[in-house]
């Protein structure tokens, strides 16, 4: 009998009917909004929708005169910005959270081995993300307003509207975070054995024109935020790279066991 046969399937009669899976499925989702729902009442107990809005429009306030204001041009505008803020503010903060639930779900349907490296897998990716969006609101912004003031005529006062600095700074926000997942992509990849580390270093110069050209098409028409895309994804490949020989020798499944040399030595009639 072969080691394979010898070892009994740890996932052999955890099956779960179909219906089973729906109603897991529907806590799971209940769980989220829960977490959602904690995680909006105290962002907006402190520091509150007004607070969010000073905090992400401090980059462009720095870049503007001392007495002007970003102005909002919608009816509703002072009441819907504010709240979007405040929603997009929750699912940040409840991140971790809602991916933690998504693992919990499959969980039952991995291996022990595969459950060790799931979990810290999500977590680094949630603080992928928030680097992401820090890199955004700390650096890129700052620099993207003052290269884009030095083209503001003397004569055109720079009022934006909210509504409109809202939506290009959240789609900078998603750009960012998502492109801060490379590590854990080509971690995955290689995991999975469906490109090898040979092939993407490889690849490592078609992923240079990649990151360039996803960068100019996600992110607005300057240099500035064009570079601060493009080359973290860059260095972040790298790492990503260095990081998927670790991460699939910690994560693969263990031998098995071997068989008692007892057991197999013939015996002396």
């Amino acid at each position: 009998m072969s080691e394979e046969s010898r070892k009994e399937d740890e996932l052999a009669g955890t099956e779960q009917p179909f219906v089973q899976h729906l109603m897991e499925l529907r806590d799971r989702l209940l769980y989220c909004i829960y977490g959602l729902m904690v995680a909006t009442a105290l962002l907006a107990i402190w520091p509150g929708p007004s607070g969010l809005i000073d905090l992400i429009a401090v980059p462009i306030r720095a870049h503007m005169p001392p007495d002007a204001k970003l102005i909002a041009v919608g009816v509703f505008t002072p009441f819907f910005i504010p709240l979007k803020v405040l929603l997009m503010a929750a699912v940040l903060l409840a991140l971790p959270w809602l991916m933690y639930q998504l693992w919990a779900f499959v969980a039952p349907g991995l291996y022990s081995h595969e459950k060790r490296f799931a979990l810290p897998l999500i977590f680094f990716g949630s603080a992928l993300a928030y680097t992401g969006i820090a890199f955004v609101q700390f650096f890129v912004l700052d620099k993207m307003f003052a290269f884009i003031q030095q083209f503001t005529p003397k004569s055109v006062a720079a009022t934006p509207d909210i509504a409109s600095y809202v939506e290009s700074i959240l789609s900078l926000y998603i750009a960012f975070g998502l492109a801060f997942q490379v590590p854990i992509v080509v971690m995955l990849l290689v995991r999975f054995n469906l490109v090898t580390i040979e092939k993407l270093r490889a690849f490592r110069g078609y992923f240079v024109v990649v990151a360039f050209i996803v960068a100019a098409v996600v992110t607005p028409p300057d240099v500035i935020s064009q570079l601060a895309l493009a080359v973290p994804m860059c260095i972040l490949y790298e790492v990503g790279i260095l990081a998927a020989g670790w991460f699939t020798r910690v994560s693969k499944a263990p031998d098995a066991e071997p068989v008692d040399a007892s057991e197999s030595a013939p015996r002396n009639p």
